[in-house]
């Protein structure tokens, strides 16, 4: 009975935790790769191989263009080889260069311009991009969005809101001139602007006032037991008597609406790494694979809409993650490439080395602090 008792916790785990982590990952690594894959078919690049996960191969095919699709054993990423790479992270094999036929030069992802080159590169962060912004905009017209209006309904004792002089039945109109539509999205500005002050434009007894408000930083722990540090002012909304409504909208205006949503993570991924540098923020909020795959499971549990909304937000952090400028990742080749273009030729060989192998160790060591991080939540949950 124990046995049987262990295999159904095994099986709960691998359902709960791993198919969801893995369901969210294959799809952003996919596209992501696909980028690649696209823009290199395009500019008549040989691609060698494109793999889901690293390691061995479980399973794959060949196409009609020589193209290996594969499925490998460790399902923590992906990569496209392209003719003339030496392993998964596309860096040059200058023996295999040298030695190469001009009918293989002309296929060739080192052999190809700058410009081509870089393209090929860039369309792998942009492809995840694009992957969020059809993500949202297909949830904005399908399942749409909830609305509450964002109307005081209770002030708490000496919160930031009191401190700001803000009253019940007030209406929120507009922060840092930035418009308000629901109580949702004041939430969300407030939440990232923790200790700073903002103008809240209101609207009481139907006349406009602008008040200054300086929300608290306090940790908040959501449904699942996670800590989030992040700003609050201390106003509530009364959701119940039919206060809350569901809006979905139309091709142009979702996809206008999933274009601000992108730039929104983007905004709040750069504010809480300069937060980390100058000490306004905590590192221990960033998370590697382990912290995916448990939010993975959480998610999961409020149904498909949800964990496609983490894998939109997945992907442009993955996305805008791999344009930072660092040798290994697609950034650090295009920083290369930029340094070709002002040149007018690539940098040597021993150069390259180097920076790829400052790179490789810059990205274990994120990868191990994150992990780190990932292991204190675990134990403190």
């Amino acid at each position: 009975m124990e046995f049987l008792a262990s295999m159904g916790g095994t099986a709960s785990w691998l359902l709960g935790y791993v198919v969801p982590f893995l369901f969210v990952l294959t799809i952003v690594v996919f596209f992501h790769e696909l980028g690649h894959f696209w823009v290199a078919r395009r500019a008549g690049v040989k691609v060698v191989a494109f793999s889901i996960g690293f390691g061995p191969e479980l399973a794959g095919f060949n196409d009609r263009h020589g193209t290996r699709w594969r499925i490998s054993a460790i399902p923590l990423g992906g990569y496209v080889k392209f003719l003339g790479d030496e392993n998964a992270a596309s860096t040059p094999d200058h023996g295999a260069l040298d030695q190469m036929s001009e009918t293989d030069r002309r296929e060739s992802f080192f052999h190809k311009p700058v410009g081509a080159r870089a393209a090929i590169v860039a369309a792998g962060p942009i492809a995840n991009f694009i992957l969020a912004i059809v993500i949202f905009a297909g949830l904005f017209m399908t399942v749409g969005r909830q609305v509450t209006t964002p109307q005081v309904d209770a002030v708490q004792a000496g919160s930031a809101a009191e401190r700001a002089g803000f009253q019940p039945n007030d209406v929120i109109l507009s922060i840092d001139g930035e418009p308000i539509g629901s109580f949702g999205d004041m939430q969300r500005v407030v939440s990232v602007n923790a200790e700073r002050k903002l103008a809240v434009e209101i609207e009481r007894g139907g006349q406009r006032l602008t008040v200054e408000a300086t929300p608290d930083l306090r940790e908040v722990t959501d449904t699942f037991g996670n800590v989030h540090r992040i700003g609050v002012l201390g106003i509530s909304r009364n959701t119940s008597g039919g206060q809350v409504r569901t809006e979905r909208f139309g091709p142009v205006e979702a996809v206008g609406m999933a274009t601000r949503e992108v730039w929104f993570i983007v905004d709040r991924t750069f504010n809480y790494l300069g937060g980390v540098v100058t000490g306004r923020e905590s590192a221990d909020q960033l998370g590697g694979p382990i912290r995916i795959a448990q939010v993975s499971g959480q998610v999961a549990t409020f149904g498909v809409a949800a964990l496609l909304q983490l894998a939109a937000v997945l992907s442009v952090s993955i996305g805008l993650l791999n344009l930072f400028p660092v040798p290994l990742l697609d950034g650090g080749h295009l920083l290369f490439y930029a340094i070709e273009a002002l040149r007018g030729r690539p940098l040597s060989a021993r150069a390259q080395e180097v920076g790829f192998r400052i790179g490789l160790a810059l990205v274990l060591m994120l990868m191990l602090f994150a992990t780190w991080n990932d292991i204190l939540n675990i134990s403190k949950s």
